[in-house]
């Protein structure tokens, strides 16, 4: 008997077609709880796109499930680790959208110079008013583009070619690669003075929610055009409408909102504001493109053979059962180093001690790669786009190994080389606990620590001195944040001294800067530990 492949949702005809001829394609309503958890008791494989919820239920009552693929780009309706836990492959379509939502950008910048959507209206309300509507042009001008993943990169090119001048900011791509692209790194202060458009490319994270807001707007070129269909929050709503009234911002065009849908913004008061209802991947193409990539990853899955969008790490591949428990921590250690770094370095070594080098341990240097790019970029990273996402950054990975270690039975480092000189690293081991793994990080930096590899870590560095500790832990209580763990290394009375934290709960960046600022540190950061 052929494979059942489950349907839940619409898939495109082509997507269909490239599973009909090995396994048995049956639909549902995915929607119809009852009936979706009735049809997966056979299916080998399901496919879902938004509006099907596949939680830990329905992963339980799919004895034979192997692969679950979302046909798009998020994965907010599939459970991960549920399907991991049962050693179900998790797939998504993580390229699908990209070049609609870079389409998306142009379209409202263009939109906005000139004014388009509000002259259509008027027009069509019967009024024909050319002088009221008179727009500028793109041509000559300088567009600034914050953050440049794949679809800033998209972005870019395209806009390119009407004749702009392009700036960036983007403290996590290497400057020679944006140099390639005919782009020049700046900082985020001298892209807003500078830009007479601005389009948001940057994932949703605790530290860019908000980075476009009041203070920022408040130092923009007179005029400038702001275009975000990144994500709502990344530009302060009733910030950007206040800067609008003022006449500092000409105008703006808006794809994204803080919270969705939105029916009501302060944003929707202004003729010279372009909003659209999230259509960044609301294409034919975008669709097709989602629906045959994952058909195409099921079916790989089902026979056997390596998938490249495979999300979750214990189903994707052979690996071997003693390497397995340093996969989540190879990767933390690569979040962690990102963070400690500031961004990402030029060159990165992992470096793996032990007996363990007796099985074949590449397999960590693409879990530490995907760490280190998995708070930084607006895709999900895999196992299999980490080393792409690097190359495109020119970041070069690198794997050693050693039979032998000082202290620890197995050891792993991430060890970088940053633009500046400086050299950066995070090492880390795993012990046992009863049945259960437990990851720790035992060096940051060159301070020696001993501190649980989970939940979201803070490091602090400052000269060492007493009161440090107090100050800083009666601010994030006074702020509600929880502190779980704390460790104060030093390598001298009086020294340099690192502290870290583990805490409840994110901090936003406002309040990181106040505690750094509290004590004079001379560097302050977080890296997000808790499990995908």
């Amino acid at each position: 008997m052929n494979p059942v492949v489950l349907i839940a949702e619409e898939l495109a005809p082509a997507a269909i077609e490239v599973l009909a001829h090995d396994f048995d394609v049956r639909h549902v309503d995915g929607t119809d709880r009852p009936a979706l958890l009735s049809a997966l008791s056979e299916a080998d494989a399901v496919i879902v796109r938004s509006a099907t919820q596949i939680d830990a239920e329905a992963v339980a009552a799919a004895p034979r499930l192997k692969v679950v693929a979302r046909a798009g780009v998020g994965l907010d309706n599939v459970e991960v680790p549920a399907a991991t836990a049962r050693g179900v492959m998790v797939v998504n379509a993580p390229t699908s959208n990209i070049v609609s939502a870079a389409e998306q950008a142009v379209a409202l910048l263009l939109a906005v110079a000139r004014n388009t959507a509000s002259a259509s209206s008027a027009l069509k309300a019967g009024e024909w008013k050319r002088s009221k509507y008179t727009g500028v042009e793109v041509q000559g001008k300088t567009v600034g583009v914050v953050g440049l993943g794949r679809i800033g990169v998209l972005f870019a090119q395209r806009i390119a070619a009407f004749g702009t001048r392009l700036i960036a900011y983007d403290p996590y791509i290497q400057p020679a690669r944006a140099a390639q692209l005919g782009v020049r790194l700046v900082g985020l202060e001298e892209l807003l003075r500078e830009s007479d458009f601005i389009s948001i490319h940057l994932p949703k994270t605790p530290e860019t929610v908000g980075l476009i807001g009041e203070k920022e707007l408040a130092i923009v070129k007179p005029g400038v055009r702001i275009v975000n269909a990144a994500r709502g929050g990344l530009v302060d709503e009733q910030a950007l409408a206040d800067a609008i009234a003022e006449g500092r911002v000409a105008g703006a065009g808006v794809d994204v909102y803080s919270k969705e849908p939105c029916t009501s913004s302060p944003l929707f008061a202004f003729d010279n504001v372009v909003a659209t209802p999230h259509l960044g991947a609301s294409t034919h193409e975008a669709q097709d493109k989602a629906g045959l990539a994952v058909a195409k990853s099921v079916k790989l899955a089902l026979q056997g053979e390596f998938v490249p969008d495979a999300v979750n790490v214990q189903a994707g591949g052979v690996v071997a059962e003693d390497v397995r428990p340093l996969l989540p921590l190879a990767e933390k250690l690569g979040r962690a180093f990102t963070a400690v770094a500031g961004g990402v370095a030029a060159s990165v070594t992992v470096e793996v001690r032990g007996e363990i080098v007796s099985h074949d341990v590449s397999v960590l240097k693409l879990a530490a790669t995907k760490g280190l790019f998995s708070s930084v970029v607006e895709e999900q990273v895999t196992y299999v786009n980490a080393p792409h996402l690097a190359a495109e950054r020119g970041v070069e990975v690198t794997l050693a190994t050693l039979a032998e270690t000082a202290e620890q039975p197995t050891l792993v480092t991430v060890r970088g080389a940053l633009p500046d000189g400086r050299t950066v690293s995070v090492s880390g081991t795993v012990t046992h606990s009863g049945a259960r793994d437990v990851l720790k990080l035992t060096e940051v930096d060159g301070f020696d620590v001993e501190i649980g590899a989970e939940g979201i870590l803070l490091f602090l560095r400052y000269a060492d001195r007493p009161g440090v500790v107090g100050t800083v832990g009666t601010l994030l209580g006074e702020s509600g944040i929880n502190i779980a763990a704390m460790q104060v290394a030093r390598r001298e009375a009086g020294g340099e001294t690192l502290m870290t934290l583990t805490v409840d709960q994110a901090l936003g960046a406002d309040l990181l800067t106040s505690a750094a600022e509290s004590i004079g540190a001379t560097a302050a950061s977080a890296a997000d530990l808790r499990d995908e």
